[in-house]
C-alpha cells in the first residue's frame, strides 16, 4: 500500500528496478529484484507487509505467554464471561501490552525507526496526558448526568468505602491505564502511523470493505450495523480528500481504516448493541483527532483510562456488556435501551454521540492546530546498522 503523494525520505535507498545494476556492476538477477520489489518500499518493509508481521508477533506472544502467566497467578481470564474482575482484567491487560510492545520494538528494529516514532513522542506529554484525563472523566460524567436526567439510570447505594474503595479504586486504575496503553498503543500508534504511511484512497476502502465483510461472516446481527455505518460515513471524505489531492489525506485514510477496525473487534463483546459498536469506532476516530492537534497519543490515553475507569469504577455501570465486580457508585438502567444502553452500558446509548460531539470541539478549540503533525510521510527514519 502506497499514498497517492508521498516521497521517499531523502536518507531512504531507493530500490533498485528489476534488472538494475548494482553497485558492483553486476547486473541483479530479477527474481530478486522482483521480491525486493514485493516486499520492500520507499520507506523501506512496505506497510501492509508490516502490518501483518505486527499482528503475527504479537498474537503468537499471546497465545505462548497467556496460559503460563495464567498458571503462575493462579487467575482465570474472564472470556465470555459477563462479570469483569479487576484480577483477571489486569492479567488480560498485561498480557496484551506486553505483546504490542514487543512486536513494536521488533517492527521498529526492522523498519529503521524508534519506538516513539509512533506518534509516542511529542509537546508536552505529560499535560496533555492529564488533560485526557480530565476530559474523559468529565466526558463519561455527562453521559451519566444525560441518562439520569431523562429517567434512564438509576443511582443506588454507595457500594463500597473504606480501605477496600481504595484498594478497587488503585487496581481498577492500573487496569485502565494499561488497557488505553494497549488499544491506543496497537490502534492509535503503530496501525495508525503504518498504515498512514502506506496507504491510498484506494487501498482505505479496499480495508473497510473487507472489515465490513468479515463483520458480516462475524456477527450478522444488529451489531454489525456499527460497523458499516462508520464505514459509509468516512467513504465520501475520504474520497473528496483523494480528488482534492489534499495534503496528508493518508492520515485521515488510515484513521478511517484503524476507527473501522476498532468497531469490528468490539463486535466480539459480550452485549454490544450497534450504538456502542459505533461508538467505540467514533470514539476511536476522536483519538486519531487527538493525535492530529496535539502531536502524540498521549491525550487519548488519559481520556480512554479515564472514561473506562469512570464507567466501571465510579459509577459501577456496564462496560460494553461487562458488569464490573468491585465499583463505588451503584448504577441501573431503566428505560429504552436506544436511550438508556440497557446491558451495553452508557456507551450504548444514543446520546453518547452528543458527547463525542462536545468532545472533539473541546480538542479542537483547546487544542487547536499549533503545530505541524510529523507525518509518516515526512518522518525521517532512524538508519540502523
Amino acid at each position: 500500500m502506497e499514498p497517492d503523494t508521498q516521497a521517499p525520505p531523502e536518507d531512504t535507498p531507493s530500490n533498485p528496478s528489476p534488472g538494475a545494476f548494482l553497485p558492483d556492476g553486476h547486473r541483479e538477477p530479477q527474481g530478486i529484484a522482483l521480491l525486493r520489489t514485493i516486499f520492500i518500499g520507499p520507506q523501506r518493509l512496505r506497510a501492509g507487509w508490516s502490518t501483518l508481521l505486527f499482528v503475527l508477533i504479537a498474537v503468537v506472544f499471546i497465545v505462548l505467554t497467556a496460559p503460563v502467566l495464567g498458571l503462575l497467578l493462579g487467575m482465570a481470564r474472564h472470556g465470555h464471561a459477563t462479570t469483569l474482575t479487576p484480577q483477571s482484567a489486569l492479567l488480560s491487560e498485561v498480557i496484551q501490552l506486553l505483546a504490542i510492545v514487543v512486536a513494536g520494538l521488533v517492527m521498529a528494529r526492522i523498519e529503521g525507526r524508534n519506538l516513539q516514532d509512533y506518534y509516542f513522542s511529542g509537546p508536552r506529554p505529560l499535560p496533555h496526558f492529564l488533560g485526557g484525563l480530565a476530559a474523559g472523566f468529565i466526558a463519561l460524567s455527562l453521559l451519566i448526568a444525560a441518562l439520569a436526567a431523562g429517567g434512564w439510570l438509576h443511582f443506588g447505594p454507595v457500594s463500597l468505602s473504606g480501605a477496600r474503595l481504595l484498594g478497587y479504586a488503585l487496581i481498577w486504575a492500573a487496569v485502565f491505564l494499561l488497557t488505553g496503553l494497549f488499544e491506543e498503543g496497537s490502534f492509535r500508534c503503530y496501525l495508525q502511523y503504518t498504515f498512514a504511511r502506506g496507504i491510498n484512497f484506494w487501498w482505505a476502502l479496499a480495508a473497510v470493505a473487507a472489515i465490513c465483510a468479515g463483520v458480516a461472516l462475524r456477527s450478522p446481527g444488529e451489531a454489525a450495523l456499527g460497523v458499516y455505518i462508520i464505514a459509509a460515513l468516512g467513504l465520501l471524505p475520504c474520497l473528496w480528500l483523494r480528488t482534492q489531492r489534499a495534503a496528508q489525506a493518508n492520515f485521515w485514510q488510515a484513521a478511517w481504516v484503524t476507527s473501522t477496525l476498532f468497531g469490528f473487534v468490539h463486535t466480539g463483546n459480550h452485549g454490544e448493541n450497534w450504538i456502542g459498536i459505533f461508538g467505540a469506532a467514533a470514539i476511536g476516530f476522536v483519538f486519531c483527532v487527538s493525535i492530529w492537534v496535539t502531536g502524540s497519543v498521549w491525550w487519548a490515553v488519559g481520556c480512554h483510562a479515564a472514561w473506562d475507569w469512570a464507567e466501571t469504577f465510579f459509577y459501577g455501570t456496564a462496560d460494553s456488556g461487562l458488569t464490573p465486580k468491585g465499583h463505588f457508585l451503584t448504577t441501573t438502567p431503566a428505560g429504552n435501551v436506544f436511550w438508556s444502553g440497557g446491558s451495553d452500558g452508557p456507551e450504548g446509548s444514543i446520546l453518547i454521540l452528543g458527547v463525542l460531539v462536545l468532545l472533539t470541539v473541546a480538542l479542537l478549540l483547546i487544542y487547536g492546530r499549533r503545530r505541524a503533525l510529523s507525518t509518516p510521510a515526512e518522518a525521517p527514519l532512524h538508519l540502523t546498522s
